[in-house]
């Protein structure tokens, strides 16, 4: 059995406490403004990876929306705030589905 080093365990920093230090605690403006960047990250990687699953190149999906290529490369970078109706029309041209939840 592995023993582990209390001494060494008891310095190790949880998310929460790393992303206080980084960004500030939950509800400052510093903490939000990473949130919302993260978030829009994240909406672009799932973005992107369903283009390629098709197969498409940006230029080719920017066609289709209806938009400038550099456009799409902003929003899978996650460096721009999408709009919900482009994040929408993006969605439909990748066949992409969304199923209501009711609460």
């Amino acid at each position: 059995m592995i023993q582990l080093d209390e001494n060494k365990l008891s310095k190790l920093h949880t998310a929460s406490e790393l992303l206080d230090s980084k960004y500030g605690k939950e509800g400052t403006e510093s903490r939000k403004k990473f949130e919302e960047k993260a978030q829009s990250y994240y909406y672009g990687v799932i973005l992107r990876n369903r283009r390629k699953e098709l197969k498409m190149t940006q230029k080719e999906l920017a066609e289709k929306v209806g938009t400038a290529r550099s456009y799409i490369a902003r929003i899978e970078k996650g460096e721009t705030d999408i709009q919900l109706s482009s994040f929408l029309r993006i969605s439909k041209v990748l066949r992409i589905e969304f199923s209501p939840v009711y609460i």
